[in-house]
């Protein structure tokens, strides 16, 4: 339903006359199978944004929505709801001359494409851009999860089980990729001639108040090589509100099984999960009573409690850096951070040792007064690598090194050479006076030595 659009650096074609509407879907599972919600955001390049679409969907009578663990919706929630059929010509009547922008988006236009085969109607295929594929051009990550992504790019996130949060973060995203990361297409957008559908009646789910996230949401956002497998997603969005019950780790268990993967290689994911959680908290030097609580709560819910029991430290103060700015170098020392195991923090508080700021940050930045009044170190981004120990401080310039010893190799070479204008000035003067033959060859040979040493020494650049 959905086609992926090649990007290019600078000197494709511009995006700043295309407008964008970012999708996200809600399902029943890891399989392409039915939706139970979507929302849209449309936006424009530069950021303005056009509208916002939002909708709950019944899969049907009796089909059961997936885990509430996952997406938060019961069978009661939907039930009502209108069907994929009643909301499709809304969906796509908003497309209408866009660009679809989708977060992992094979996933996304599998289960639409799903749906609308079921339906037996013919859509035209939309384009469109995956702002996970994208992120891996620009940037350097530990994972590409929606949630890591739009913390390096700087992203403000709501984070949250409803659609519409996630589709907002996704049209964010896409302003940031096109616009100061500067991404074109490869080739312009050839956007296809959509009829006005009969727009159905939809049914937006309720804001809900999300708890604000701990230790063990920006502990996911450091494990390495999650985001393009479904399950590991699932699993990491679910450990990253730090509360794991059995019954939700039985509802991933069902997805899983779903699936068609074996208890044995759930078990290992869990393992191999709940290990990189405990390596992340223990790189950090300093492991809190409260962090090895909550590690352990995890492993424990996930059946692996032997895997999860780092060795609580609780003195010292663990590295943890805020980097502000709109700038590329600004994104880049975030993902930077987040590649090095480092914790990237989303706000200043106490535990913050290091505040990066870049240009677009002004010199009167309440933050920046307030971080050094806590004791945290100011840096500039460009700087921040070499200061934060990711990279060795560069090499002295051999100029400046060698200044001294250059200075010291002039003053004695024009001394020596001084030497041996006085031993022939001599010569000449003996010979003169009527001294030996002998002598004045003898005299004459110092003087020549000590002239063409002198110059040796003090000019080294003549050789």
């Amino acid at each position: 339903m959905i086609e992926s659009l090649p990007l290019r650096g600078a000197g494709g074609h511009p995006a700043r006359n295309v407008e964008f509407t970012a999708l996200e879907i809600r399902t029943t599972g890891l399989r392409p199978g039915a939706v139970v919600e979507l929302a849209a955001v449309r936006v424009r390049a530069d950021g303005t944004v056009i509208g916002e679409l939002s909708t709950l969907v019944d899969p049907g009578p009796g089909v059961p929505p997936g885990p509430a663990v996952v997406h938060g919706l019961t069978r009661g929630d939907v039930d009502g709801a209108p069907s994929f059929g009643a909301v499709l010509g809304s969906l796509l009547n908003f497309c209408r001359g866009s660009v679809v922008v989708v977060h992992h988006l094979p996933h996304t236009s599998a289960f639409l494409g799903h749906e609308v085969a079921r339906l037996g109607a013919r859509v035209p295929v939309l384009p469109g851009v995956d702002t996970l594929a994208a992120a891996r051009m620009a940037v350097r990550l530990p994972n590409y999860r929606l949630a890591t992504v739009a913390h390096a790019l700087g992203v403000t996130t709501r984070p949250g089980q409803p659609a519409l949060s996630g589709a907002r973060t996704v049209a964010q995203l896409a302003v940031s990729l096109f616009g100061r990361h500067g991404f074109t297409f490869a080739a312009p957008p050839v956007l296809p001639e959509l009829p006005r559908f009969a727009a159905g009646p939809l049914r937006p789910r309720a804001d809900a108040t999300v708890a604000e996230p701990g230790w063990m949401a920006e502990a996911v956002e450091r494990v390495t090589s999650m985001d393009t497998d479904p399950y590991l997603d699932l699993l990491a969005g679910v450990v990253a509100d730090r509360h794991v019950s059995r019954e939700e780790v039985s509802a991933l268990a069902a997805l899983a099984a779903e699936a068609s993967w074996p208890v044995e290689r759930v078990r290992a994911v869990h393992e191999q999960f709940v290990a990189a959680l405990r390596e992340i908290a223990e790189r950090d030097g300093v492991v809190t009573d409260a962090e090895a609580r909550e590690l352990r709560q995890v492993a424990t819910a996930l059946g692996v409690a032997e895997t999860g029991s780092p060795r609580p430290v609780a003195s010292g103060k663990p590295t943890r850096v805020l980097v502000l700015g709109t700038s590329v170098a600004a994104d880049q020392l975030r993902a930077r951070v987040l590649a090095e195991g480092v914790q990237l923090a989303k706000k200043l508080t106490a535990s913050v040792t290091h505040l990066a700021a870049d240009a677009t940050v002004p010199a009167n930045e309440p933050r920046l007064t307030r971080a050094a009044e806590l004791g945290a170190e100011l840096l500039d981004v460009r700087t921040a690598p070499v200061a934060l120990g990711f990279e060795p401080p560069p090499a002295r310039p051999a100029t400046a090194t060698a200044a001294p010893e250059r200075r010291a190799r002039v003053v004695g070479g024009r001394v020596l050479m001084g030497v041996g204008l006085v031993l022939m000035f001599i010569v000449v003067v003996a010979m003169f006076g009527g001294s030996s033959l002998a002598a004045g060859i003898f005299l004459a040979v110092l003087g020549v030595g000590a002239l063409l040493g002198g110059w040796w020494i003090a000019e080294p650049a003549a050789r």
